[in-house]
């Protein structure tokens, strides 16, 4: 089962259930698909599908800072549920020593040794950990390691 095929199962689910949230959101992703299928004229394969999920959950993440800044708590706890369902269909998350020893490697595969360097070694490590890793943390670490 692809991920466009679950997405749309977990709708007819949370219709079936009347869960409203849940519904909303799932209707979200199902039109950020389609309007990029639309645009593109393509049919988006699952790594295409988690880069649109990864942008939505990028975009609510500003969003919460925003709305915290600006005293709407309200606002922000209901994108920090969207993120969490949005989350659902999004891989694994590596852990810090994984990212750790991932970056390592790209260091050494690209024989980097300062921030010149750093695209890539972003490269090599974006290709292994697309929809795995938050690309902000990742591009923080890389400068971390070679900044040292």
């Amino acid at each position: 089962m692809t991920l466009k095929e679950r997405i749309t199962e977990d709708m007819k689910a949370a219709m079936r259930a009347s869960e409203k949230e849940r519904l909303s959101t799932i209707r979200m992703v199902q039109a950020a698909i389609k309007q990029r299928e639309v645009d593109e004229r393509i049919t988006l394969d699952d790594a295409q599908v988690v880069a649109v999920l990864e942008k939505m959950v990028k975009q609510r993440r500003e969003s919460i800072a925003h709305f915290e800044q600006g005293g709407r708590v309200d606002l922000a706890d209901k994108e920090k549920t969207e993120i969490e369902l949005l989350q659902a269909y999004l891989p694994e998350q590596l852990s810090a020593t994984e990212l750790d020893a991932l970056i390592r490697e790209a260091i050494a595969a690209c024989g980097a040794s300062s921030m010149k360097d750093m695209g890539k070694v972003m490269g090599a490590v974006k290709a292994k950990a697309a929809g795995r890793a938050d690309m902000g943390a990742v591009s923080a670490r890389i400068k971390a390691l070679l900044g040292a």
